[in-house]
């Protein structure tokens, strides 16, 4: 029973894998998707930390902090489940799989981009809410576009989502007591 289940389960996540990475050929959102996972590596993540840490001060300085702290700190238990859950990335698995150029040979499980974007986006968006509008779509479209070039299962980017939101709200609490 419960192995039926599991299956049924991953059934259902191979096809939402598959009506995304499906659309892999489509020109606009094959630049879209290839420019905007970007925001969610280390590069892009780093490098926007450290530069709103210099140029802001005050409540900002604070967030910035949280988001810096969230990103190093998100990271560990990345590290620890791609041990732990050595899970094969979809185009390894999955017939038919579009996938980039030279893709990744690391496992899946779960997402760094979508947790780095996540953890450096969650204290903004709780300290300021209405930065959502804009945040929230770019981190969504970050762990989209890890299913859409074929790296990422659906709940390798649900668990990348969650945790990074959940490291990036802890983080900006312990700096907000």
């Amino acid at each position: 029973m419960r192995t039926k289940l599991i299956r049924q389960l991953y059934d259902v996540e191979c096809y939402v894998f598959k009506s995304v990475n499906k659309h892999f050929d489509r020109r606009l959102a094959n630049a879209y998707f290839r420019t905007i996972t970007h925001l969610g590596g280390a590069t892009f993540t780093i490098t926007t930390v450290l530069a709103l840490f210099i140029l802001t001060s005050g409540p900002l300085k604070t967030i910035t902090l949280a988001s810096a702290l969230s990103l190093a700190i998100s990271h560990l238990p990345v590290a620890i489940f791609k041990r732990l859950y050595p899970r094969k990335r979809p185009y390894l698995q999955l017939k038919n799989t579009k996938v980039l150029e030279k893709p990744l040979k690391d496992h899946s499980f779960p997402s760094g981009h979508t947790t780095a974007i996540f953890s450096i986006s969650t204290p903004f968006i709780f300290y300021v809410p209405s930065l959502a509008i804009i945040l929230l779509p770019f981190a969504l479209s970050v762990g989209v576009s890890r299913i859409y070039l074929g790296l990422h299962y659906p709940t390798d980017v649900g668990a990348g989502m969650v945790l990074g939101t959940f490291v990036g709200f802890l983080s900006l609490y312990a700096l907000t007591l």
